[in-house]
This record gives structure tokens, sequence and C-alpha cells, in this order.
């Protein structure tokens, strides 16, 4: 099964690698969060540079099937967020070599 990293574990390791306090750490990340959060709200694109982009998308309403009984329902139409990899991290997941010389130094050995 696979790992789950949490905002606090993500905050350890920021606070870690930074030399910060933890406190001070978690404070910055929860401002970003609620910037990007603000943003994909207002229907905005996030772009993180190296890691990927959020962007928020319609879909269309649908019928669903519960798969148990075979009942059709209707799926109201929503709004989503959707996440699309940068070419970097899709490159670093597949063990694809490293293009520059930053990307060695932040690219797990």
């Amino acid at each position: 099964m696979a790992k789950t990293v949490t905002r606090a574990m993500l905050g350890e390791a920021a606070a870690h690698r930074t030399g910060l306090s933890k406190a001070d750490v978690m404070a910055v990340s929860e401002s970003m969060f609620e910037k990007i959060g603000q943003a994909l709200m207002s229907a905005e694109t996030v772009k993180l540079t190296a890691f990927g982009s959020l962007q928020v998308r319609s879909r269309a309403e649908r019928v669903g099937r519960n798969p148990r009984t075979g009942t059709e329902h209707r799926i109201a139409p929503r709004l989503t967020v959707v996440f699309t990899p940068s070419a970097q991290l899709k490159d670093a997941m597949s063990g694809a070599p490293a293009k520059t010389v930053r990307d060695r130094i932040t690219q797990p050995a």
C-alpha cells in the first residue's frame, strides 16, 4: 500500500532542510495553501514550476450506475480540480536521467 505524506511531515522536512522553526515553516505553508485554494476558487490556474499545475475544469452531467444494483442515477454537473505534472516530475517518476545540474541535485538518488 502506498505511503501517505501529510502536511505535518512536509513541514518537518522543510524545517529540517531550511533550519527554520517548524512553526515558521507551517505558517508559510498554510499561507501558500490558502492562496492556492483562493486561486482555484476563482478558476485561476496554479503553476508550480518543476512540479506541475492545478486547473479547475467543469464536468458535464452524466448518468452513473450503482455497481451493486445496476440502477442508473443522474450525476449533476460540477467543477473539479485537475493536476497536470510537469515534464520534470514525469521524467523523475519514470527514472529518466536528470537534464540539468539543478535536477540532479533535487532528484532523489
